[in-house]
C-alpha cells in the first residue's frame, strides 16, 4: 500500500518524507497552533468554523499563517483529494517555523504549513455503547492568566500529564478541574451532565470552545432540552443521572463511570443518547464537499 502524502508548505509529500527542521520553534517549544477536523463521506465538517478558530490562535500568540483561510481550505481540501479519503481526520498544523535555541519568535521568519490526512473511525470504539470510564485527574488544567485553554497550541504537555494519570489509573479520559476546583474539560473533549432533565456544561473561559460542544448545544436548544451553562464541581459530577464529552475526534460519547461513582444507572442516558443520533444526521448531511 502506497504512503499517504502530506501537505508541506505547499507541496505534497509521502508521510516518511514530511519533515521540518530540528530548529523550527514548534518542535523545539511547542509554539504553533493546529486543528482537529473530520471528514464524513465526502465532506468535511464545519471548515471554516475550524478555520476561524484555528486563526484566532493564531492571531493571539501573534503567528502569521501564509495562507488566507480560502487557501487553507482549498490545501485542506486538496490533501484530501490526493489521498482519495472520503472519512479522515484532518490534522492542519502551522508552526512558527526556523529559529535558534533562544525562545525570540521574532527570529522565525517563515511559518511552517502541513495538513495531514488519514482514514478515522469511531475514536472509542464499542464503548459509545457503554459508556467511558472516566477520572478526575491531579493535574490542573492551565490557569487562564498563564496558558489560555482556548489557545489551540502544540504545547498539549498539559493534556498529555492529564492523560497519563488517567492511564495509571485504569480510565478511559482524564477530566481536569481549573486551579478554583471548577470542571474545566477533558484531555481532549468538553465535558456535560445531565441532571433532573437539564443539560449542565461549563462555559468556555477554562476551557476550549469546541466546535462539536457548539453543535450539541445547538442540538439541544433546537429539541427543547433545558439547558444550562455554569460552573461545575466534583459533586455535580458525581451526582449527575447523565454525563457525556463531545469533541472531534470523540463526537458525543457518554461518560457511566467517573472516580469509581457510577453515573445514573450506569448505561447511557437517554437523552446522551438522543444527542448521539442527532448528531450523527448531522454529520452525515452537512459539510464541505471534498469532491465535486
Amino acid at each position: 500500500m502506497s504512503e499517504l502524502l502530506v501537505y508541506l508548505n505547499g507541496e505534497f509529500v509521502p508521510e516518511s518524507e514530511a519533515k521540518i527542521s530540528v530548529f523550527d520553534h514548534g518542535f523545539l517549544y511547542g509554539d504553533g497552533v493546529f486543528e482537529g477536523i473530520r471528514a464524513y463521506n465526502g465532506k468535511v465538517f464545519k471548515l471554516d468554523e475550524h478555520l476561524d478558530r484555528m486563526y484566532d490562535c493564531a492571531k493571539v500568540i501573534k503567528l502569521k499563517i501564509p495562507l488566507s483561510k480560502e487557501e487553507f481550505k482549498e490545501a485542506i481540501l486538496e490533501t484530501l483529494r490526493k489521498n482519495n479519503l472520503r472519512d479522515a481526520y484532518i490534522r492542519p498544523i502551522v508552526t512558527r517555523g526556523i529559529g535558534d535555541l533562544g525562545l525570540n519568535p521574532d527570529i522565525c521568519t517563515n511559518s511552517n504549513v502541513i495538513i495531514i490526512t488519514k482514514p478515522w473511525g469511531a475514536m472509542y470504539g464499542n464503548l459509545y455503547e457503554k459508556g467511558l470510564k472516566a477520572i478526575t485527574v491531579t493535574i490542573r488544567r492551565n490557569a487562564i492568566d498563564s496558558l489560555p485553554p482556548n489557545i489551540k497550541s502544540l504545547n498539549y504537555l498539559n493534556n498529555i500529564l492529564a492523560k497519563i494519570e488517567a492511564n495509571a489509573k485504569g480510565g478511559d479520559e482524564a477530566i481536569f478541574l481549573d486551579h478554583n476546583g471548577y470542571v474545566s474539560e477533558g484531555s481532549g473533549d468538553n465535558v456535560f451532565i445531565v441532571k433532573n432533565g437539564v443539560v449542565y456544561t461549563p462555559p468556555t473561559l477554562n476551557n476550549l470552545r469546541g466546535i462539536t460542544r457548539a453543535v450539541t448545544i445547538e442540538i439541544i436548544e433546537r429539541l427543547g432540552i433545558p439547558f444550562k451553562e455554569v460552573n461545575l464541581g466534583l459533586f455535580d459530577l458525581y451526582s449527575a443521572d447523565e454525563m457525556f464529552v463531545t469533541g472531534t475526534a470523540a463526537e458525543i460519547c457518554p461518560i457511566t463511570i467517573i472516580d469509581g461513582r457510577i453515573i445514573g444507572n450506569g448505561k447511557p442516558g437517554e437523552i446522551t443518547k438522543k444527542l448521539m443520533q442527532e448528531f450523527r444526521k448531522i454529520v452525515d448531511n452537512e459539510g464541505t464537499p471534498i469532491y465535486d
